[in-house]
């Protein structure tokens, strides 16, 4: 394995679209959403581990969840679990990983994975990112790993790329498209050169930071300024000082959309990014009336098309109810149509309004 060669995995959000299962102060990162017996994190972690170090995988997490990390992987150097002081979405997390591994190796480079998604062929995206890992190596190039789509997804973010290659499977990346109506994700698939975005990103440390020199200058002002307290004692405080100049923004948003060397490796390795009940409703094995169950006492009669997730000590019958998601935790029942599955959030801030914040 490359010595050179790093990892780090954003593992901040809340994870509200999880709701009930997934709660503020345990997302569903640190959840066996799947019921695999292995959290999403802990399967991000080891397929990470397949060909990067386990010293060079790093974490960045909100500082209230450092201590879930270090319980769910006692394999990564402790020192490898980095704390943000606030949520400020993923450019800022990146630019931190960025500086800090700038200090210690200038010839690093990075993938960026987020912890909440699901890999089914780890061989497969291995494959992918050694590809992406040479390219960039070799190249001055920011690669994203753009998903084949199987269907007019609307959740989903589209990359459009150039029709010839530049180097084997790697593309130039021609527009960016934030989550289309159907019409438009129907088309983009017939059309045959958009992908999904997978938000799983590859660059030299070099490169990335250069980026955001030139299109978020007023971050890279902010941390350029600090960069010798990185990996030092003074670090924590440091970040304390940052964050709150940083602006809230997506690397996507901040740099992939408006930088010119961006590329994109089309990959099939099984990907999800399980942001809602019905993704994993579509990765969970069905019944015969097409419901998933992840739950052993789940007793179903005439009920279709349900996802249902269910504590293993509760007996749950369910009859007669059709494109159901129904998810009972220790203290929340939630009866919810499939179809209304995004406006789980606008239940959450009712929840908020309404009763609190104990059962968020």
């Amino acid at each position: 394995m490359n010595e050179h060669q790093y990892a780090v995995i954003m593992a901040g959000g809340i994870g509200s679209r999880f709701w009930p299962m997934s709660r503020q102060n345990y997302p569903k990162q640190f959840l066996d959403i799947l019921n695999i017996g292995q959290t999403l994190i802990q399967a991000t972690f080891q397929r990470l581990t397949d060909f990067i170090r386990p010293e060079n995988i790093y974490v960045v997490t909100s500082n209230e969840y450092m201590h879930i990390v270090e319980k769910q992987l006692p394999h990564i150097p402790k020192e490898n679990i980095l704390g943000e002081p606030s949520r400020k979405n993923t450019a800022p997390c990146i630019a931190y990983i960025s500086f800090k591994l700038m200090q210690m190796d200038p010839k690093a480079s990075l993938i960026v994975a987020p912890a909440d998604h699901m890999v089914l062929d780890r061989i497969a995206f291995k494959k992918v990112c050694l590809e992406a890992l040479s390219f960039v190596n070799k190249h001055n190039a920011l690669i994203t790993l753009g998903i084949t789509p199987l269907k007019p997804n609307t959740g989903y973010g589209y990359i459009q790329r150039e029709l010839q290659t530049v180097t084997d499977n790697t593309y130039k990346v021609k527009t960016f498209t934030e989550k289309p109506n159907l019409e438009l994700a129907k088309t983009f698939l017939a059309s045959g050169d958009f992908l999904w975005n997978a938000g799983i990103f590859v660059w030299q440390v070099k490169n990335i930071i250069k980026a955001f020199e030139i299109y978020l200058p007023e971050m890279y002002d902010v941390f350029v300024a600090e960069k010798e307290a990185f990996n030092t004692p003074g670090e924590k405080k440091t970040l304390e000082y940052i964050y709150p100049l940083c602006t809230t923004i997506s690397i996507d948003f901040g740099i992939m959309e408006k930088a010119n060397n961006v590329y994109v490796i089309p990959s099939s390795f099984g990907w999800s990014d399980l942001g809602t009940w019905n993704s994993a409703y579509e990765n969970l094995d069905k019944d015969e009336l097409g419901n998933a169950i992840a739950g052993k006492n789940v007793l179903i009669i005439d009920a279709t098309k349900c996802i249902v997730h269910s504590g293993n000590k509760k007996l749950m019958v369910l009859q007669g109810l059709d494109d159901f998601i129904v998810v009972d935790t220790q203290d929340v029942l939630l009866v919810c149509k499939r179809e209304k599955e995004q406006e789980i959030k606008d239940y959450v801030a009712e929840v908020r309004r309404e009763i609190g914040d104990e059962y968020l």
